[in-house]
């Protein structure tokens, strides 16, 4: 296109300058050199012109591509994210099936089990493990992921509500994770194992030990 567009213009200007050599035969011969002085002008304007809409060209193409990058990058982080939230909630709600202990040997779990009852109600708490003896009650509690810094309000509040309700129990409340998996196995072992009354006493003042130094 562009070397047919130049033979064009030096055509025009080649006509342009014959009809003036007639009607003016005294025309200078410098004319002719700066008409094509004037036409190399315009094929450099031309060419600055067509290279200027190429770089622009490439440039709107460059910007296209970086958006539709950035598209992708935050298409990506976004179901990213929404993938660990649906896993938390999936996990928080796995917690909330509490386990009762059925067994009356060697000791009755029916006040552990009412406990794991009317705790897991409360809407901070997401999963509750509990063991009892005659007469001492040990609790341990998992509360939701943004309540962990009123870890303390929460077990005080739980320990109080257990002690109005079953006051003839010293009741012992932990928001630790260790504390958790320990009362966790030792409801396991009541439930399929049902050891001796010794052994039990053994496993849980090791837990309640464990719990006084914690508080």
């Amino acid at each position: 296109m562009l070397p047919n567009k130049r033979k064009q213009l030096w055509t025009v200007f080649l006509l342009v300058f014959n009809k003036s050599n007639k009607r003016n035969p005294n025309i200078n011969n410098n004319n002719h050199v700066n008409l094509k002085r004037l036409v190399n002008l315009t094929n450099l304007f031309t060419l600055s012109f067509m290279e200027m809409k190429r770089r622009d060209d490439s440039m709107k193409y460059n910007i296209k591509k970086l958006k539709v990058c950035l598209f992708l990058i935050v298409l990506f982080l976004f179901g990213s994210g929404c993938t660990g939230n649906q896993e938390q909630s999936a996990k928080e709600n796995q917690d909330t099936n509490i386990v009762k202990v059925h067994t009356n040997n060697p000791i009755g779990q029916s006040v552990a089990n009412q406990v794991k009852e009317k705790t897991i109600k409360r809407e901070e708490v997401t999963g509750v493990k509990a063991v009892n003896t005659d007469k001492e009650l040990l609790v341990a509690l998992k509360v939701k992921q943004f309540d962990r810094f009123q870890l303390k309000n929460i077990k005080k509040k739980v320990k109080s509500d257990l002690e109005k309700m079953y006051p003839d129990h010293k009741v012992f409340v932990s928001t630790d994770q260790k504390i958790y998996l320990e009362l966790e196995q030792l409801e396991q072992k009541l439930q399929k194992d049902q050891p001796k009354k010794k052994i039990l006493n053994k496993e849980f003042d090791e837990i309640k030990s464990l719990m006084k130094e914690q508080a």
